[in-house]
């Protein structure tokens, strides 16, 4: 089995030995064991967090390089008008905390790409949206903490007190605790 340790940046000018086309939910893994697109067995011992994005490059402990690609897999693509009908797109699905894939067409039409979901489908249509249901790479956004287009690690926690005390003088004399 060839041990991928190392991740190389995706613009290296090197020799690609092999390629290796995974689905998204297997791109967010540092430890898998898979197979090449020549039948090579693999294993990835990476360093968790970053995701492997498309074009990514790996390097093996015996020094060949593999090419990460985005294999296709279903995914809905909501055709929108460019400007605010898509930002607003974007701000509402971004909203629900789901992976998203944002681009345009040769057309010029553009696009919001995410996984099959029939809730956040019926929110794209109330927003003018035309799906697609289809098969295609999913590459999304890395999102805000992403360092030079690598995913980062991080926590952070949701919780937040809304504990509230008002105290409300009024002119008879005493006051309201709320």
């Amino acid at each position: 089995m060839l041990e991928l340790t190392q991740r190389m940046d995706a613009g290296t000018q090197t020799e690609v030995y092999d390629t290796l086309t995974l689905p998204y939910e297997l791109r967010i893994r540092g430890r898998l064991k898979a197979v090449t697109d020549s039948g090579r067995d693999v294993g990835l011992f990476l360093d968790r967090g970053p995701v492997l994005r498309h074009g990514d490059l790996l390097q093996a402990s015996s020094g060949e390089v593999i090419r990460v690609c985005a294999a296709d897999e279903p995914v809905t693509t909501a055709f929108i008008d460019s400007g605010l009908p898509l930002g607003r797109l974007c701000y509402h699905l971004g909203n629900r905390h789901v992976s998203l894939a944002v681009g345009s067409e040769a057309d010029g039409r553009y696009w919001v790409r995410f996984p099959p979901d029939h809730v956040l489908e019926e929110l794209a249509l109330l927003l003018g949206a035309t799906l697609s249901h289809h098969e295609a790479p999913f590459d999304p956004e890395s999102g805000a903490y992403a360092h030079a287009g690598r995913e980062q690690s991080h926590g952070h926690g949701h919780s937040h007190s809304h504990g509230h005390d008002h105290a409300h003088s009024h002119d008879d004399g005493h006051s309201h605790a709320h």
